[in-house]
């Protein structure tokens, strides 16, 4: 009998990437990525939705809770969540918490997501469907201040009392993770940051990830210096005696990134095409899996190839795919194709699930409109998957 060599996995089986919405359910999202389908009315609404937001304007978060809100982003609250979790759950599915905060700026916001962060940490210890919290720096410090120390510049005495709170926060945080025995993920920033934001990660690690794996840090791999920046820091934690927790993404910030290095004189940190981010993403994650007892490594990827890659890798080598350094994520709301076909093949799959009230997490509601957009391609593919369910169940 001959041995096949890859798993079968087909991700255009709409039948179990939907398999976990109700005939309602799936029309309303095919309504909805057909709105964001429209360039224009993603950039008008996007703009608009953000002002009434935050003006207050009667009916506006109503409004968005009701459309693009109820799509990606999992509650207001724990609680209001944990439907969402259990579902998910039904179908194999983990959940990966992420309180939708970000860009604070005083101490006062920056103890409420410390605190929020480590609830969830509490609250994830007691679901074993939650083996993950995200985090933001920029939800614990001042934009300004890690900007700062990225750069090599000097602290003053009251900057240096800053920084120190907010190590204190961050370690507050990986603490409640190691204690819970859950994982916490810290997530990548603006490129100009992102070095304070990296040796934030380093530490913590060193710290928390001596006898298993607590904390994770980020690497965005459309930034051409990354792939070499994951081999040091295997180098780093190979010699400090720690695993390496690698969140592999490809990035967030590519428009914003170019603008910026074109405004200021400087070369781009973005590869110079798709070709050359996906051949570093793909290469990074070989790179983990040949290291898999020493790299714990979630291939956080929309991408229909990176995400056969790890499988294919998975299943040849014989690897059990239950095992904790060996996992998959998508956004919740998007990539069911990825996400259910993966979980029902028996592959350690999750959603990253975002939650907070309305006028919190519009910053990344904004983000995830403008993503699936004609523009950027992700909407007709979504808009293709739905589609194709709907004329299957002949609805």
């Amino acid at each position: 009998m001959e041995v096949k060599s890859k798993p079968n996995l087909d991700f255009s089986n709409t039948e179990i990437a939907f398999k976990n919405k109700s005939n309602d359910e799936l029309k309303k999202a095919y309504r909805l990525f057909k709105m964001m389908n429209k360039s224009w009315f993603v950039n008008i609404g996007s703009k608009l939705g953000t002002l009434a937001v935050r003006l207050n304007l009667p009916f506006s978060k109503t409004i968005v809770k009701r459309t693009i809100f109820e799509q990606f982003c999992g509650g207001t609250t724990l609680l209001d969540s944990q439907q969402t979790i259990e579902h998910l759950a039904d179908f194999n599915v983990v959940t990966l918490l992420d309180y939708g905060a970000e860009g604070k700026s005083s101490e006062e916001d920056f103890n409420r997501t410390m605190n929020e962060n480590i609830k969830a940490l509490e609250f994830a210890a007691a679901n074993k469907f939650i083996p993950v919290v995200t985090t933001k720096i920029t939800g614990i410090a001042r934009f300004e201040l890690l900007e700062k120390i990225s750069a090599g510049d000097t602290l003053s005495p009251k900057e240096e009392t800053e920084y120190s709170n907010a190590l204190k926060r961050i370690d507050a945080i990986c603490s409640a993770a190691f204690k819970t025995k859950t994982s916490i993920f810290i997530d990548a920033e603006e490129s100009w940051i992102q070095d304070a934001i990296d040796t934030i990660a380093n530490l913590m690690m060193s710290r928390y990830n001596k006898e298993y794996i607590s904390v994770y840090n980020t690497f965005q791999m459309y930034r051409h210096d990354r792939l070499e920046f994951l081999m040091k820091s295997f180098e780093e934690a190979k010699s400090n005696g720690y695993i390496l927790g690698a969140k592999l993404v490809r990035g967030a910030y590519m428009d914003k990134e170019r603008k910026r290095a074109e405004e200021m004189g400087y070369p781009s940190p973005i590869n110079k095409d798709k070709a050359a981010t996906d051949d570093c993403f793909n290469t990074a994650l070989r790179f983990c899996i040949d290291n898999f007892e020493q790299i714990a490594l979630c291939n956080a990827t929309h991408n229909v190839d990176s995400s056969r890659i790890l499988a294919d890798l998975i299943f040849e080598r014989k690897l059990p795919k239950e095992h904790p350094h060996l996992n998959f994520c998508q956004l919740y709301g998007m990539s069911d194709n990825l996400t259910f076909n993966l979980a029902a093949s028996g592959y350690n799959v999750g959603k990253y699930l975002v939650y907070g009230q309305v006028e919190e997490v519009v910053p990344y509601l904004v983000r995830r409109a403008q993503e699936n957009t004609s523009v950027t391609g992700d909407m007709s593919r979504e808009l293709e998957f739905y589609n194709t369910e709907i004329k299957r169940r002949g609805l």
